[in-house]
């Protein structure tokens, strides 16, 4: 119901204080803050009701009697009973005419024609002790949207540890305006008394409130028309000064924006804690990235090592072999050999050169593979270890807010979805046969010995690098034996052997870059073709780090719009 006494600067910061909820409303559905997107709904209803007194104690501290005695209606509004009446939350509003409207099996709305109701509302709870079922209707309805909490006491004994311990958590949670009610002091001494009212003082202090209110009271005595020993003269002076006159509509706008405050600054944890899980991740990724570019950089050095042993292997033989071909073809070689000729079935010297060549051909792909073989092994360990490094920082990615998730709640199961699908799929990569096969290297599976793709995908790392390599060597030695064929064909005699060393000097030259080139091209192309696979795992989480990351952006604008609009409307009712 509109609250009648609200002046047009009132009403104009209420209108204000209505649309800085209605933002923070928006900004905890935006950041997936459910509970505290409830809250805040219900914030914004309770905006346009009455002062809201929030009644909360132990079963039968006399809460029922103590909210009739108050109403002075003369007759029972709530059930007074010895035994625990109220098992649900009961709102006392202003109404022209008396109703009783059942809003959900844990709450139900009294609307009665009472002054005093024109200025407060009163919320009626179940015990503390019996408070398990109504937990979160009281506390996400009523408590962060109460501008004062009642907390009423059994007189005799005002001890009790779970009216305490909620006490607790509307402190820590909501820092709300609390009084104490000693009720039923009509079956207390007064020595005992003050007593006890001096003990809920020193409880509430240690609880972190400064000069706490007491009030003893007795409903009975009050209800029975005994105004000056019920103790309630003092409790209506206390609202008449504090609350009511016309003062009810600024409190209630003052302990509005202070509960839009607290929520604010709520907001702001979620989205620091959503920002540093950001961070986290953005760290994980790069560090991804560096190990990446590390490894990489690792084996293609090694991979350099591994070509120079190659060719300078190479070069060995090749050098050694020109040596024995200058001397075969030297004027006393030749000599010897065409006297001997005539005498034996020796080979020509296109035949003997022939099988120079070939032998250099073989001596060239034996010792080359197992130069190649030495290196391969070093080459794929630090190729396997780019893998499980990677494997490893996947597994042990860091989650700040595990404990946290609530705070933006498909947010984080999002993200663990995602983590979890790049885990699964980045094992089964590793898994795969054919996960370190490439198509840039493989034209066709005939390339691939028959076994290389059986068991782990980075165990065959190895037998894949052999292949690659003892393809290059094949193809070198096999282009050099052509070359060198053509050369020595139709070779007879010394008039050539300038021609021949030249025309050998250049295939081996040719030979030496040949295989250079295809063996780096090779090698740092399946070096590269690994990380891309490994980097392909991570499309996804990509994917939703960019949006992760824009989604922050605009929700940190709209956050520091709120705090801004927060502080102008702080200052403006001051």
């Amino acid at each position: 119901m509109e609250n009648p006494i609200l002046d047009s600067r009132l009403l104009a910061q209420r209108a204000q204080i209505d649309e800085l909820i209605k933002q923070l409303h928006t900004f905890s559905g935006e950041i997936g803050h459910q509970e505290l997107n409830d809250t805040i709904n219900e914030l914004r209803n309770r905006l346009h009701e009455p002062f809201m007194f929030v009644v909360a104690g132990e079963v039968k501290a006399g809460k029922s009697s103590f909210i009739n005695a108050l109403l002075d209606t003369g007759r029972e509004i709530t059930k007074v009973a010895p035994q625990p009446m109220t098992d649900k939350v009961l709102q006392i509003l202003y109404g022209e005419k008396e109703e009783v409207v059942a809003v959900n099996p844990f709450l139900e709305k009294i609307y009665l024609p009472v002054d005093i109701l024109r200025e407060i509302a009163i919320v009626d709870t179940p015990g503390t002790n019996t408070i398990i079922e109504q937990h979160q209707e009281i506390t996400e309805r009523f408590i962060p949207a109460s501008d004062l909490i009642v907390f009423v006491f059994e007189a005799k004994n005002p001890y009790r540890q779970s009216a305490w311990d909620f006490l607790d958590f509307i402190q820590q949670e909501w820092r709300k305006k609390i009084i104490f009610v000693l009720q039923q002091k009509d079956l207390l001494g007064e020595e005992d008394l003050q007593v006890n009212i001096q003990g809920v003082k020193e409880q509430a202090r240690k609880k972190e409130i400064e000069q706490p209110l007491v009030f003893a009271v007795s409903a009975k005595a009050e209800l029975e028309g005994d105004k000056e020993h019920s103790g309630f003269a003092p409790l209506r002076k206390y609202i008449r000064e504090n609350i009511t006159g016309g003062q009810a509509a600024r409190l209630k706008l003052e302990n509005s924006l202070a509960i839009a405050a607290t929520l604010t600054e709520r907001l702001g944890k979620a989205l620091e804690a959503r920002r540093k899980q950001y961070e986290a991740d953005q760290n994980f990724r790069r560090e991804v990235g560096q190990i990446l570019d590390r490894q990489t950089q690792q084996a293609e050095r090694q991979a350099e090592r591994l070509i120079e042993n190659a060719v300078a292997t190479y070069r060995q033989i090749t050098t050694e072999k020109e040596r024995q071909l200058a001397r075969e073809l030297s004027f006393f070689a030749l000599l010897r050999r065409s006297l001997t000729g005539l005498f034996s079935k020796r080979s020509s010297l296109k035949e003997r050169l022939e099988e120079l060549a070939r032998e250099m051909g073989r001596e060239l792909e034996n010792s080359l593979q197992n130069k190649l073989r030495e290196g391969i092994r070093d080459l794929a360990l630090s190729i396997q270890q780019m893998a499980e490094l990677i494997d490893l920082k996947i597994q042990n990615s860091s989650t700040p807010l595990r404990e946290d998730m609530d705070f933006f709640r498909d947010i984080s199961q999002q993200r663990a979805k995602v983590l979890d699908d790049l885990q699964s799929a980045f094992r089964q990569m590793l898994e795969r046969g054919d996960a370190f096969k490439t198509s840039e290297l493989f034209a066709n599976d005939k390339d691939i010995a028959p076994n290389m793709l059986t068991g782990s995908g980075i165990a065959l790392i190895g037998a894949i690098l052999t292949a690659v390599t003892n393809g290059a060597v094949f193809d070198i030695t096999g282009g050099i034996l052509t070359g060198l064929g053509l050369l020595f064909a139709g070779v007879s005699s010394s008039s050539q052997k300038r021609k021949i060393l030249k025309g050998f000097r250049e295939e081996v030259q040719r030979g030496r870059e040949n295989l250079e080139t295809r063996l780096r091209d090779q090698l740092f192309t399946y070096i590269q073709t690994v990380r891309h696979q490994i980097e392909s795992n991570f499309s996804r989480f990509d994917a939703m780090l960019q949006a992760e990351g824009e989604e922050l952006e605009k929700l940190e604008t709209a956050f520091g719009e709120i705090e801004g609009k927060l502080g102008g409307l702080e200052r403006g009712l001051k």
